[in-house]
């Protein structure tokens, strides 16, 4: 980026107006999408009727009602602290009759001789007369013992005697939901309920008629069975909320640097104490209340604690400063002087909570399955009742023995009661079954565990939808700056009178005078700083990349960046943003005289200048920087081409750098590709119609010297074309782009916190390699949930079907409520966790994104679930209508034969579940145990399953109806099972078509509407 040195006068201020102008139109809001949510989940609350536990299925839904409520909170809080402010202004107006000249009482805070009620008497009241009576900034200073230069000392001691004299930066959280509540939720599940009641009938009418020793089994059975799933869904929800929980403390953790013992170091925002001297630039975040040091054209958004989306300047005449709000334009220096409670940032934080969670387009389009689902199985299990209910009263139902079980007028009331209790509960647990809870738990326990390990892969989600929109992505707009490239600069080469500089720190060329004028440049129109040591080794470089190529290259030339700094004195200052692409700033030196040095983009400088300091007054290239590509850039956008996502570079810089850097880093095969539209300037784009750029947008790769504005046209532009965009950005002026695009990645090193506000995801270490990995883990959340879908389905087909078919055909049913449950564990919470938490691989980034309005029941999955299911259904009716022949039970007493072959066909259904768990990790992979040992949760939960089987069927018979099993009808149990995985091999080898199965039926639909509109 070229230094150039120009000497005006009577110029500075010559863009007042236009700056003006872009300050009051620069407003950069942070809107939150409610309006999209809201919409959304209005089409879906009218189908919430049919969920039998809408408070479950829906607990991370956004509570509208909840989010007006915290609106009503924060403008009850605005409006009592704008009260206060007021009746504070008001009495120092009436009070201003009598003219005081004392200056007010401190109180002492221990080592400190004023305390903070007086602090927050200055600051929070924004009290002008107060503070200059405490003799301005430089008194508060004095008194909170702060160097106003070189900050505090912050060594533990200061860092302790602070903390107690004015507490911490943090504030009380508000108690997150207990287990309890979990377990409340859980509970309310309707099915579940008139389990219990049926459990507590059949308790009381056993116990009754066969006594305490005996009768309590088959309702205290179905009672336990009932808890199990309620404390083992309990506990799955309530991890899942501490996650959430944890997250979101991730995301309120800011790092930003302050100045202690004269060097800036980077800390949390929670470790901010009273006192400290913080920098401020466009982007940051005010941390805590203070009082404006030096200010350069500072502008702040306080919109967040007044409510008025207005810019209000700061200077020296309204020097206060509020937590939470955002700097607009501008650069600064602030002096602590309250944090955490007594902030109104802090006070507004923990008067609200954050919810832990969102419904997000995944979870509404699950729900909707879920709710269709449940009510087939609804309609089933009332068809099995009506039909069991009728052979029972009708005489056709008999028992073990072959008796009939309900003459009428002959059978005792307790008895038929009890014969009803038990065709009830079948039907109920038919239900149970049926109704996929587990749908919306795996989805959210997918994201949960994608969360955490994207945070691992440095990678940090700011709103859970971004996670699954991620996977369908198609276009990356990536910066280049530090996203492809490693963004550490230095200054490579050096022109001056004409003449290269070689080495670029070789002085020796320069004049005095241009040795003088490059030095003061350097020193001050930067908002960098170096630190020397005392013992003058390991100089500490701050500041952008860009300010430390420059700061160092200065100190290579010989500048003493505290003495030349001393040497003149600063007059006004330009901040640099993306918009002007320019920096400066007017210093006056001992002499009087007025220097203004400008930095930042050539032709945008070099366009202002009037006059140039060179031997031959020749316009002539001063430095250059090279930005070298990142290591591992290039595999990563060929990982991207090659799953179908086009990776697009739209950067500030000229189209010659940028193109350059295209080639290294794989977006562009070769310079000879560069014509455009494929590569195009920001001005260009920006010039063109709408239409104009719909047409090209596709086709573009390389957009240079763009600005904020001309990224925002371009996502645009495709979205337009149906693309999923993901767009990258680190500025204050990215926030309508990130926020315009389906997925805001935001970086989390250089990119200021109004960026971060408006993105989806924060890409934590600014690598391009992170945001492949966002797109890897994006496919897997989607894949694990049709893993899911396709392992549950198939379980709900065959356990409906078999139950239907024994009982419409034999008035019986081979699995009963306690066995139904146990398989419902299994399938919801024990499936859910099992094949939600696949880790990615890199087969999914062999396939194209994920088309949005694609059904979540590929042809595949329909093809791999039906094979199983009818595989399932077919040899467990065989095995209950000819089981005791095929067993060799026909010589049995009929008792132990019928409880022989149900306990044989209980285990055989619960082992094909175990063995196509494997088979729902790879839908369409023959290798289905790849990368399967690592999956440690996986191993745990399919073996923890196995050794439960055992002990259900070996040791609590009385409790589930079964017997104990010998090795041959073990091993036909385990053989029917493994059936499963060769069948699995056959079915991937038969062809399914393209065209979704609805799109089919829809397009069959049309075909017959057609011919009789024509009649």
């Amino acid at each position: 980026m070229p230094l150039f040195y120009e000497v005006l006068s009577g110029v500075i201020l010559k863009k007042e107006d236009e700056q003006e102008r872009r300050n009051k139109s620069a407003t950069v809001t942070n809107p939150i999408n409610n309006k999209r949510q809201h919409k959304l989940l209005c089409l879906f609350y009218p189908q919430a009727a049919l969920v039998l536990n809408a408070s479950r299925r829906f607990r991370y839904t956004l509570d509208l009602k909840k989010q007006e409520e915290k609106t009503q909170i924060l403008r009850k809080i605005r409006a009592h602290a704008q009260a206060i402010r007021a009746a504070y202004l008001f009495k120092a107006a009436g009070d201003g009759q009598v003219i005081e000249t004392t200056k007010p009482p401190a109180a002492s805070a221990g080592e400190f001789p004023i305390g903070q009620e007086q602090l927050a008497s200055v600051s929070r009241e924004h009290d002008t007369v107060a503070l200059q009576q405490y003799g301005g900034v430089a008194g508060i200073s004095n008194l909170l013992k702060t160097n106003l230069e070189k900050g505090i000392h912050g060594d533990d001691a200061d860092l302790l005697k602070r903390r107690n004299a004015f507490g911490s930066n943090d504030y009380p959280r508000k108690k997150g939901r207990s287990f309890w509540m979990f377990m409340w939720d859980a509970c309310k599940d309707l099915t579940l309920i008139i389990l219990m009641v049926a459990a507590a009938a059949s308790l009381a009418l056993g116990i009754k008629s066969e006594g305490i020793e005996e009768g309590w089994y088959d309702g205290g059975s179905i009672a336990f069975a009932v808890i199990l799933v309620i404390v083992v869904t309990a506990i799955s929800d309530y991890k899942q909320s501490l996650q959430f929980r944890n997250l979101n403390e991730e995301k309120r953790n800011i790092h930003l640097e302050v100045i202690r013992g004269g060097r800036r170091i980077e800390i949390s925002i929670y470790e901010i104490v009273v006192g400290d001297v913080i920098p401020l630039n466009i982007g940051n975040q005010v941390p805590a209340d203070g009082i404006l040091i030096t200010g350069h054209s500072l502008a702040i958004d306080e919109s967040s604690m007044t409510g008025e989306s207005k810019i209000v300047h700061k200077d020296s005449k309204d020097p206060f400063l509020m937590s939470g709000c955002k700097v607009a334009d501008g650069s600064g220096t602030m002096l602590v002087t309250g944090v955490g409670v007594n902030t109104e940032w802090g006070l507004l934080m923990a008067s609200i909570s954050e919810d832990t969670g969102e419904e997000t387009p995944l979870q509404v389009r699950l729900n909707g399955v879920a709710t269709f689902i449940g009510i087939v199985g609804l309609s089933v299990a009332v068809v099995v009742l009506i039909v069991l209910l009728a052979r029972f009263f009708s005489g056709h139902t008999r028992d073990a023995s072959g008796n009939v079980q309900f003459k009428a007028g002959k059978t005792k009331v307790g008895d038929a009661i009890d014969g009803a209790i038990k065709i009830v509960t079948v039907a109920v647990t038919i239900v149970v079954v049926a109704v996929p809870e587990g749908l919306p738990l795996a989805v959210t326990l997918t994201l949960a565990y994608s969360m955490r390990k994207m945070m691992a892969d440095k990678a940090l989600v700011r709103r859970l939808s971004a996670c699954e929109t991620m996977g369908s992505a198609t276009t990356i707009c990536s910066d280049k700056t530090g996203t492809l490239t490693m963004n550490q600069m230095t200054v490579v080469e050096a022109y001056a009178g004409g003449k290269k500089n070689d080495p670029p720190g070789n002085k020796s060329e320069l004049s005095p005078k241009l040795h003088s004028l490059l030095i003061e440049g350097v020193a001050q129109n930067t908002n960098g700083s170096v630190y020397v040591p005392e013992g003058g080794n390991d100089v500490e470089v701050s500041g952008s990349p860009t300010e430390k190529a420059i700061l160092h290259w200065g100190l290579e030339i010989g500048m003493n960046f505290d003495s030349t700094r001393s040497e003149s004195s600063i007059i006004h200052v330009f901040p640099f943003n993306s918009e002007k692409k320019r920096g400066g700033v007017a210093v006056q030196t001992a002499d009087s005289e007025v220097h203004i040095h400008w930095k930042g983009a050539a032709e945008i400088v070099l366009a202002c200048c009037t006059r140039y300091i060179d031997a031959n007054d020749q316009l002539v290239d001063m430095d250059e920087e090279k930005d070298p590509c990142r290591p591992g850039v290039k595999d990563s956008v060929e990982l991207c081409q090659k799953s179908g996502v086009k990776v697009k570079m739209v950067t500030g810089d000229n189209v010659k750098t940028a193109k350059a850097i295209a080639v290294e880093c794989g977006i562009l095969n070769s310079l000879a590709e560069a014509t455009e539209p494929i590569i195009i300037e920001g001005k260009t784009f920006r010039a063109m119609t709408d239409a104009q750029r719909d047409e090209i947008a596709e086709a573009i790769s390389v957009m240079g010297r763009s600005s904020p504005n001309d990224k925002l046209l371009l996502v645009q532009a495709l979205r337009r074309k149906g693309h999923v965009v993901a767009v990258t950005g680190d500025g204050t002026n990215d926030a309508p782009a990130l926020h315009e695009a389906d997925i805001g990645l935001a970086m989390g090193i250089q990119g200021t916190e109004v960026a971060k506000e408006s993105s989806d995801i924060i890409i934590l270490d600014d690598n391009f390699a992170s945001v492949v990995k966002v797109v890897r883990w994006g496919r897997s959340v989607y894949a694990n949930i049709q893993k899911f879908i396709q392992f549950q389905l198939t379980v709900n087909v065959a356990a409906l079907v078999i139950n239907v078919v024994a009982a419409v055909s034999s008035g019986d049913v081979p699995l009963n409520a306690v066995q139904l449950l146990w398989v419902n564990l299994i399938m919801d919470t024990l499936g859910a966790l099992a094949l939600a938490t696949e880790p990615p691989t890199d087969h999914l980034m062999d396939r194209p994104p994920v088309g949005r309005r694609e059904p979540l029941i590929t042809n595949i999955m329909w093809r791999n679930l039906l094979i199983q299911a009818m595989y399932q259904v077919s040899v467990l009716l065989v095995l209950n209508f000819r089981g005791r022949s095929i067993l060799g039970l026909t010589h049995d007493k009929n008792d132990h034969a019928i409880k022989v072959k149900n306990t044989l066909i209980f285990n055989a259904f619960v082992l094909s579940q175990i063995f196509n768990e494997f088979n729902a990790r790879k839908p369409d992979e023959f290798n289905i145990f790849s990368g399967v040992t690592k999956n440690y949760l996986f191993m745990g939960i399919v073996g923890l399953t196995v050794v439960l089987q055992i002990i259900i069927i070996e040791f609590l018979g009385k409790f589930t109806s079964t017997v104990r099993l010998n090795w041959k009808q073990w091993l036909i149990s385990v053989i029917i099972g493994f059936i499963s995985w060769p069948l699995a091999v056959v079915g991937k080898l038969i062809p399914v078509p393209d065209t979704p199965i609805n799109n089919v039926f829809s397009r069959f639909r049309g075909r017959r509407k057609e011919p009789e509109a024509s009649q």
